[in-house]
């Protein structure tokens, strides 16, 4: 597993399938928009849920902050897109199954999982914040609050 970049480091390049055969790939939002890279260990599970739906809910804030937001966990398209729909979310999930992401990211957890932690990548690509400790229900407010504070 590689180690995990710090702040200030350009984040890794990513790549990966989302719903629909879409493919999305960090570098779609270099120079454009800030992005809030959140891993997550499972789709449908009671922590994961709830940090997936304060995103969903805060979406116009962010959206106005111009903030991308990538939730990225090993689970498949099929279980990202029945994730997706069940709880309405608006934001796109990247299925790492393979674990490159993982990895690029240094977030592998002792059980195979992503462990839960968001990366703050500005317009240039650069880390600017990680979060190594979530508040899965009101993490949509420390992610504009930090967003605010640095001026991205």
């Amino acid at each position: 597993m590689s180690e995990m970049p710090k702040v200030g480091d350009v984040a890794p390049g990513i790549e990966a399938e989302t719903y629909g055969g879409e493919k999305i790939k960090l570098s779609d939002y270099k120079g454009k928009r800030t992005v809030a890279l959140y891993f997550y260990p499972k789709d449908n599970t009671p922590g994961c849920t709830k940090e997936a739906c304060s995103m969903r809910d805060g979406m116009d804030e962010l959206q106005k902050l111009g903030i991308q937001v990538l939730g990225v966990s090993t689970d498949g398209v099929k279980s990202h897109e029945n994730f997706r729909s069940k709880f309405d979310l608006n934001f796109p999930l990247l299925s790492d199954k393979s674990k490159d992401i993982i990895n690029a990211y240094g977030v592998e957890s002792d059980y195979g999982s992503a462990r839960r932690i968001t990366f703050l990548i500005d317009k240039s690509g650069v880390i600017r914040h990680i979060w190594m400790k979530v508040r899965t229900s009101s993490h949509f407010e420390e992610v504009v609050e930090k967003v605010k504070e640095l001026g991205l």
